[in-house]
């Protein structure tokens, strides 16, 4: 039996970027402030010539890490905020994503991106955003989105290992949640597989990033009603585990997709697209989508908690499909 550690999410992130720091010198991560950790003792006693402060230029210090990354080095690049990626994108979409195919396959960018999304936090419009749709549409780029403290660890790790440029988008709501978490060091979670976190045979939710939490407590609520929802974390966006979502769809006919990011082209209408070309004849009842709709996130937080998905609407929607 392998051995566990209860950690919180945020320690999660932080072991994997030890852990494989310590096992790769070729890693090393750059960002804002981050040498502050180093002194610390944050990262033992890894050499804090690896790990580098930047200033506050999100988009050289990314495209310095893509030209790292060239050379044989495994860059983390910590972007802080989600909303800063859009500063980063010109390395991220024109560069690290780009490279390997204009040069023949003869160039790899393992480069890794960490960026925090925030919601419930009252950090107003500009630094709430959750850019992973848009990223989406980018072909060349991986892109995480763990929802447990185990997952953020083990996909930590997998991006760091991948030859590709991966995007790890964090939810900062979860930093502080605990479980048990593996310690071995070779654990890593595969890109590319969801997980099925609560089985049913009624109505399939699948969740994207930070909603699963809303979306188990909506099955909760719904199985004291008689309805057993099946609650899929997709856990990666791009490549997307699509089997397992028709897979689950054939066995309930019914779809809920959540997701806090907006409504227009977001995750909930790539799947729900998906799901019409690839598995409309399973389909029961028309899919469902519940998502933040589209409009700047306000400041304050009594306007700024109901647009988000939540236990009582996701219940609400799957109820309907009954």
């Amino acid at each position: 039996m392998s051995q566990t550690a209860r950690i919180s999410y945020l320690d999660a992130l932080s072991l994997a970027q030890r852990e494989e720091m310590a096992r790769d010198p070729n890693v090393i991560i750059i960002g804002e402030d981050i040498s502050l950790y180093a002194a610390g003792g944050a990262y033992g006693d890894i050499d804090p010539k690896r790990i580098r402060s930047a200033p506050i230029s999100e988009n050289g210090f990314s495209g310095m890490a893509v030209g790292a990354a060239m050379t044989g080095l495994r860059p983390i690049v910590d972007l802080t905020i989600a909303s800063f990626v859009y500063l980063a994108s010109d390395p991220i979409i024109n560069q690290a994503a780009k490279l390997h195919y204009m040069s023949g396959g003869q160039l790899r960018v393992p480069v890794t991106f960490r960026a925090s999304m925030w919601h419930n936090q009252a950090n107003a419009a500009q630094h709430s955003d959750r850019p992973y749709p848009m990223f989406m549409n980018v072909p060349g780029l991986k892109i995480v989105v763990p929802a447990t403290p185990t997952d953020a660890k083990g996909l930590l790790k997998a991006a760091i290992r991948d030859d590709d440029p991966v995007l790890v988008f964090e939810d900062n709501d979860l930093w502080s949640m605990r479980e048990e978490v593996p310690t071995d060091t070779d654990f890593v979670v595969p890109i590319g597989k969801a997980a099925v976190r609560c089985e049913g045979s009624d109505v399939t939710i699948v969740s994207v990033a930070g909603c699963l939490k809303a979306s188990l407590a909506a099955a909760k609520a719904l199985a004291a009603d008689g309805i057993g929802a099946e609650v899929i974390d997709l856990r990666t966006l791009v490549p997307m585990d699509t089997d397992a979502i028709l897979d689950s769809l054939g066995k309930t006919g019914r779809l809920v997709i959540v997701d806090y990011a907006h409504r227009t082209c977001g995750a909930a209408a790539e799947i729900a697209a998906i799901v019409a070309e690839e598995g409309f004849d399973l389909l029961k009842k028309p899919i469902r989508r519940v998502t933040t709709p589209d409009v700047p996130i306000p400041f304050s937080p009594p306007l700024e908690k109901p647009l988000y998905p939540n236990r009582d609407s996701i219940a609400a929607i799957a109820r309907s499909l009954m």
